[in-house]
């Protein structure tokens, strides 16, 4: 016998043997325990998850010789054999993109009242019936209603929205869902293992992201990758393969960015174009890096920095602000939208990518760095007066020294001033100043703000306060009642009582008065927002 494809090769013959489904593979197995039989099911979902597998593995549950009906089919007797061969008589098979007439569907119901030549049921398997026509849907409904109690039918689709309701209404319906990488590559391994060729282990957990949530898919990709790689999974091969990017050039990109390397980030650009790459992939590759670098920094938990690959993200989590992570990710995710508009894929890549530089933080303070130098103005050109005498005897004052804050307004002045940006101004505009004892200074924070606190962003706050203070300085922050205002609840009532002033105004306003009384008009009160400068 020939070579068989992976794909038909390692297809499941029990629920068992599926890969994921297991809330589908769960009810299925309930009722054929406890014989609550239904007499149509419609499976749906997206292409290679396992709806005609599904279908065939009933179908042999219902009509197993040696268990009678069962969860568990034997595998063994002749009507499981038969049907895993394709040769069954009562399991008919129809691909309805084929057959969409009414003529072939009256064809085929001709024949439901006659008993099963050999199984138990007679059972039809309609793949992809959403492909019939109306007038054929019109002609099942009957008999997809009240079948004679030998008959099953087993419906599989892509589109169940393109099904009548009157369909719908008379099956049991389980959506197969997508399939996770993880899984994918949990069954790719076990497949290498069992076929005994050589697979690395980056290059499985490429070709599972590559099959989008189909097992098909990934096992037509293995199939492809094992001719181009000779055999063999190797990651190089793969990324090659699929047209992916080296996740290596979307780290230097990023450390590029975070040095503020412009030249250094078109270098890049150009070694990734030498691939000739998908710029749209390499656009997804760097979201999905970004998103590991905000988990990194808000969940430091669920982030593993033990191989060389997370070491360089656990750096770069280190020294980029986690604000601008998050506008990064914003302006990728634009981006790749805009991509198509762009002149060409690299002018459009680049593009995003100098967008990205344009908007990187000043040291510490959040805000966008400006790279075009202001024009001097005609007094700065001037050279400075002559120092008068009233000046030269005047003493110079000491420059002021930090103090510890006295109370709740010092406090609010100092959180102000504090560098910090993003998660790290947010944690200390929550909190109320409680202690310093020492080299420990204690905040407290209300239950509803706790997600503010972790590792990351309290030792933000704890550099920022010792850069304030000149001297090292740890912090402790505690969760409970916070009887204080804080920053953030003082700006909350500020913006609150500039709102009602502004409201306020236009009420008493006279020409607002006059529109009123004299064209019916109405204020639209979301629409007033308090002057900029008032």
């Amino acid at each position: 016998m020939g070579y068989q494809v992976l794909a038909r090769k390692w297809r499941p013959h029990r629920f068992d043997e599926m890969v994921g489904q297991a809330h589908v593979l769960r009810a299925l197995g309930n009722g054929l325990a406890n014989g609550r039989l239904h007499h149509a099911y419609l499976f749906t979902g997206t292409r290679g998850v396992g709806k005609t597998t599904v279908a065939r593995i009933l179908a042999k549950c219902l009509n197993c010789e040696s268990k009678g009906i069962t969860d568990i089919p034997c595998g063994t007797c002749a009507a499981c054999t038969e049907i895993d061969e394709g040769r069954f008589v009562d399991l008919i098979e129809v691909d309805a993109a084929s057959r969409t007439k009414v003529e072939d569907t009256r064809e085929l119901l001709d024949n439901v009242q006659y008993a099963p030549t050999r199984g138990r049921f007679k059972i039809y398997l309609i793949d992809e019936v959403h492909m019939l026509s109306t007038h054929s849907f019109n002609a099942l409904l009957k008999t997809l209603e009240e079948p004679p109690e030998h008959v099953k039918f087993l419906l599989a689709t892509t589109d169940p929205q393109r099904l009548p309701v009157t369909v719908l209404s008379r099956c049991l319906q389980f959506n197969l869902k997508p399939l996770m990488p993880d899984m994918i590559g949990g069954q790719l391994e076990k497949i290498s293992a069992a076929e005994g060729f050589a697979a690395e282990k980056p290059a499985i957990e490429r070709l599972a992201r590559a099959a989008d949530g189909s097992m098909r898919d990934a096992l037509s990709l293995t199939d492809q990758a094992l001719a181009f790689g000779g055999g063999q999974l190797v990651d190089s091969e793969v990324r090659d393969m699929l047209g992916s990017i080296d996740h290596d050039f979307v780290l230097d990109l990023l450390e590029r960015l975070s040095e503020g390397d412009g030249p250094g980030l078109l270098d890049t650009v150009g070694r990734m174009a030498e691939t000739s790459p998908d710029f749209a992939e390499a656009l997804a590759e760097l979201l999905a890096t970004l998103h590991q670098l905000s988990l990194a920094q808000t969940v430091p938990a669920v982030f593993d920095a033990q191989t060389a690959e997370g070491a360089r993200l656990a750096d770069l989590a280190e020294r980029l602000d986690a604000a601008w992570v998050q506008l990064l990710y914003q302006i990728v995710l634009q981006g790749r939208r805009d991509l198509p508009l762009a002149p060409d894929p690299r002018a459009g890549f680049e593009m995003i990518l100098l967008r990205m530089l344009a908007f990187e933080p000043d040291s510490g303070n959040g805000n966008p760095r400006t790279t075009t130098p202001s024009r001097p103005s005609a007094s700065d050109s001037q050279p400075p007066p002559p120092p008068t005498a009233a000046s030269q005897a005047a003493p110079a004052q000491a420059e002021p020294t930090a103090t510890t804050p006295a109370g709740n307004e010092d406090w609010h002045r100092l959180a102000a001033a504090l560098s910090l940006s993003g998660m790290g101004q947010a944690l200390a505009d929550h909190c109320d100043w409680v202690a310093r004892d020492g080299k420990r200074v204690t905040l407290q924070i209300d239950e509803g703000h706790r997600h503010l606190v972790n590792d990351n962003v309290t030792a933000r706050l704890s550099e920022a306060l010792s850069e304030h203070f000149g001297e090292a300085l740890s912090v402790d922050i505690r969760v409970g009642r916070v009887s204080a205002e804080t920053p953030a609840g003082a700006a909350q009532r500020v913006a609150s009582d500039r709102q009602a002033r502004a409201r306020e105004t236009i009420e008493t306003d006279p020409n607002i008065a006059a529109l009123k009384a004299t064209f019916g008009a109405e204020v639209i009160n979301e629409s007033i927002r308090p002057r900029d400068r008032e």
